[in-house]
């Protein structure tokens, strides 16, 4: 067993774990955060994507001791402590940026990585940076379209984005 320490949704950690246990399987199984999900174990989906230090990893392939003494983000971390969706969260919801809800999780992580780092995209810089998140439902119309309405809100312009096409 290995100790690790990390902060997990704002919350520090510590924690012994089996030096092979996967980041997603920590998540879930240690601390019962089950937003994340287990899609493939092959990096292939996405599902499982969590922000580590504020970048957008695929917890399916990171072990737990590589997230030591580094900080975790999952979606239930960017809801607010009075319950407030994120931005992103919200802008999912609004423009039914979802179907089943499996790959939600991981798109909204996903996006609220790419938005830190290009806060005013293009449709198809979005596209871009959702790759390697697979929706099997929605077609990604939705998607595209909620990720953009929450670089509006963001920003704080509501009209910069152009509508997105099909």
């Amino acid at each position: 067993m290995t100790e690790i320490k990390l902060t997990v949704n704002g919350v520090a950690r510590s924690d012994e774990v089996e030096p092979r246990l996967l980041l997603i399987h920590y998540l879930r199984e240690t601390l019962g955060l089950r937003a994340a999900n287990i899609g493939c174990d092959t990096t292939s989906c996405g599902a499982c994507t969590v922000l580590l230090d504020g970048e957008s990893v695929k917890s399916c392939t990171v072990l737990a001791v590589q997230a030591n003494n580094r900080a975790v983000t999952t979606t239930e971390g960017l809801v607010a402590p009075d319950g407030t969706m994120s931005v992103v969260q919200q802008a999912f919801r609004e423009n039914h940026g979802l179907q089943c809800g499996f790959c939600t999780p991981g798109m909204v992580m996903a996006a609220t990585s790419l938005l830190a780092e290009n806060p005013h995209p293009t449709e198809q810089e979005v596209r871009e940076g959702l790759e390697g998140n697979f929706c099997r439902c929605t077609g990604y119309h939705n998607i595209v379209q909620s990720v953009l309405a929450a670089a509006d809100k963001l920003s704080g312009s509501a009209s910069s984005s152009a509508e997105v096409t099909a």
